[in-house]
């Protein structure tokens, strides 16, 4: 259970921007295992966990970590153009979403987005309209985080080490080159310099800290201003 990783950090960096909690949005095609990486930094089954045929998340959630930091999750894309045109509605909706602070004026309710990718495929399509379509009209390019999950599935999982849940050497060079491809890549498509993503396994916990560690190090020094 992580609900107390680096809290007394994540307290500073979030008192510093001058408002609770911490309102992180997950977002990403559906299968990336959007739900699975919240139960696992919960470390309960918090969310509805569905599958690439028949989506859980048709909704965005609240799940709330801790006093801090909340997280958004949301409605998979990728199924079709009816359900993403609805699911980006719902999405964009969430992103404009402000709150008023006496005079202080509006600030928008997400602070970080994370886009999870689905690190089985190389596939980044969905990903691409994502970025163009719906986050970068309505939020800054330095307030989204990319992540890469299923990594034990990169290569058809013949390099992950089953037995200790960690990748092999072999595998380790093939993320590490699609964190360098992936980084690339959405830079080229997008025209903004974003950061690399990190790469883990929600299912078997593998860096998941380090997931963790992408939020609090990039959380912003001030509220998104409306």
């Amino acid at each position: 259970m992580l609900n107390d990783y680096r809290k007394h950090d994540i307290d500073y960096r979030v008192r510093r921007m001058g408002a609770y909690p911490l309102d992180v949005m997950l977002i990403g095609a559906t299968g990336t295992g959007k739900s699975t990486t919240l139960n696992t930094i919960f470390g309960a089954d918090t969310a509805k966990v569905g599958n690439s045929f028949a989506p859980e998340t048709m909704d965005v959630t609240e799940h709330r970590l801790n006093n801090i930091l909340r997280f958004w999750d949301t409605p998979g894309l990728g199924d079709s153009i009816g359900n993403d045109k609805e699911h980006s509605r719902k999405i964009t909706a969430k992103l404009r979403e402000t709150y008023h602070v006496n005079s202080k004026g509006n600030f928008g309710l997400i602070d970080l987005v994370l886009v999870v990718i689905d690190g089985s495929t190389r596939d980044l399509g969905t990903v691409y309209t994502l970025f163009v379509d719906v986050l970068l009209p309505n939020i800054q390019a330095d307030r989204i985080l990319t992540v890469i999950n299923q990594c034990d599935m990169a290569m058809s999982g013949r390099h992950w080490d089953y037995s200790r849940n960690v990748p092999y050497s072999t595998l380790l060079d093939f993320l590490n080159e699609q964190v360098r491809t992936i980084t690339r890549r959405i830079s080229e498509t997008t025209g903004k310099n974003i950061i690399p993503p990190v790469y883990y396994s929600a299912e078997y916990g593998y860096n998941i800290e380090r997931v963790l560690d992408l939020i609090i190090d990039h959380i912003p020094s001030e509220r998104r201003k409306i």
